[in-house]
């Protein structure tokens, strides 16, 4: 085995649980996600000696534009459901089954967009510009969904109300 493949085999090994649960959260389906981090490793690993010192965000980005692609094509298709289970989380991650099941059910209940744009500011931690970036979108958009999928939230989920911020300052921004 080369350096270049012990290397992706590395890196693969060390973040696939990582990427899942980020194209869990993007997808809100674990059979999309795992269809996902297939594509983005597949891609990743045809241009691994480009961007072998800093794969993460080339490997993110793939995410992020491979499942906007998806969620276009499928506007035109019947809806799908996504599953009840999880992603397990990282060793770092305290396990809440109760939290998690609320989440993955606010989500579900959003559209591709308004979702994948509260994965990439809130999950993710990218920036307002960032994300308009990643989803290839104005900036404006990525303020306007995010607002109105935060009062989605507020709507659909109640119980959600403490993670996110009061309808006044949503508004307000």
């Amino acid at each position: 085995m080369t350096s270049d493949e012990e290397g992706f085999t590395e890196f693969v090994v060390a973040r696939t649980s990582a990427l899942s649960r980020t194209a869990y959260l993007l997808t809100g389906n674990h059979h999309d996600a795992e269809d996902l981090v297939q594509t983005a490793l597949f891609k990743a690993a045809k241009q691994w000696r480009r961007i072998r010192k800093e794969p993460e965000p080339y490997v993110r980005r793939i995410l992020y534009t491979e499942n906007i692609s998806r969620w276009r094509a499928r506007s035109r298709r019947p809806a799908e459901y996504p599953t009840d289970h999880l992603p397990e989380p990282s060793a770092g991650e305290p396990p809440d089954p109760t939290a998690r099941f609320t989440l993955q059910r606010a989500l579900a209940r959003l559209t591709p967009k308004q979702r994948t744009v509260l994965v990439l500011r809130y999950f993710e931690d990218l920036t307002e510009e960032q994300t308009a970036a990643a989803m290839g979108v104005r900036l404006g958009t990525v303020k306007s969904q995010t607002r109105h999928a935060l009062l989605r939230l507020q709507q659909l989920s109640p119980e959600l109300a403490e993670f996110a911020s009061t309808p006044s300052q949503i508004t307000a921004g």
